[in-house]
């Protein structure tokens, strides 16, 4: 078995859905600009630590809980390091916890900054919702729940999070960007255990995607990425840089061909890393069109 490689580890990390991360700081960010004169950079960047350092805790936990349970024996995707038995699941969960832990001391900081307190009850929650996705005896990402906190956690709160820590209130536009970020990073799921359907349904791991079928998904994925682009035309007419947003659709449409057209499981990766990177393209129209006054 060949040694592991710093290689390995970046891959555990799951770059390709780091966009989901970044994506909802960008646009809370921006529509913080709509009610705040100023511009809060330090707590824009603890922000996006946070998000970030919760996005890859999630995937080194996601790759411990899942390998010990034996769910990614068979999995199509990259091998993971834990089922790969090529590192300790003790070690791929100490890292795991390593990166919840700087997402909690960025959020501490962003709390003492803000003097906003009760924010460290959301960190926690966010914590211990990462945890139980597919961690615990009985995790909800085994029983059709992950697009739900997925959507709560990644759109929602990290969105109007990251604008009510800068502005001290919650515009419409932050709402209307969190929801559209939010079923994006649905529809990266969607696609991910669209892969993973048949293994998936042999382990008995009950995504929503096992539940409705392939077919089902396949609608479903196509709405929640069409979707954030209605809400965009509506924005547009306000905030007319927001048609730039539509560039987005130069990812986002080839990788719904292939969730529709596709013949092996593996080239759902591509429409997976495609969703992720035309969602970010995304939210930096949305964040440009904010951050510019309107004429």
């Amino acid at each position: 078995m060949p040694p592991v490689t710093v290689g390995d580890w970046v891959g555990a990390a799951r770059p390709r859905t780091l966009p989901l991360a970044i994506a909802p700081v960008l646009v809370g960010t921006g529509a913080a600009q709509l009610s705040s004169p100023h511009f809060h950079g330090i707590i824009a960047l603890a922000c996006l630590a946070v998000a970030v350092c919760l996005q890859i805790g999630v995937n080194f936990t996601n790759d411990y809980s899942d390998g010990v349970r034996g769910t990614d024996a068979h999995r199509v995707g990259p091998a993971r390091l834990t089922a790969s038995g090529r590192v300790s699941p003790r070690s791929v969960l100490i890292t795991g916890l390593a990166f919840f832990a700087l997402a909690a001391v960025a959020g501490l900081g962003i709390v003492i900054r803000t003097q906003q307190w009760w924010m460290l009850a959301v960190g926690a929650a966010c914590i211990v919702a990462a945890w139980f996705y597919t961690g615990g005896k009985r995790p909800y990402g085994y029983n059709a729940l992950g697009e739900v906190f997925v959507f709560v956690f990644f759109g929602l709160v990290a969105t109007l999070g990251t604008t009510w820590v800068q502005a001290d209130r919650l515009p419409q536009e932050s709402w209307i960007g969190a929801i559209a970020v939010g079923l994006f990073a649905c529809a990266v799921l969607l696609a991910n255990n669209l892969r993973d359907i048949d293994q998936d349904r042999k382990v008995g791991k009950r995504t929503l995607t096992v539940l409705i079928g392939k077919r089902a998904t396949q609608v479903v994925y196509t709405l929640f990425v069409v979707l954030p682009f209605v809400a965009l035309v509506l924005l547009a007419l306000f905030y007319p840089i927001a048609w730039v947003g539509l560039l987005a659709l130069l990812a986002v449409l080839p990788a719904v061909v292939i969730v529709w057209a596709y013949r092996a499981p593996r080239e759902l990766v591509i429409a997976l890393a495609l969703t992720s990177l035309g969602t970010l393209a995304y939210a930096g129209a949305l964040f440009w069109a904010f951050i510019t006054p309107s004429v």
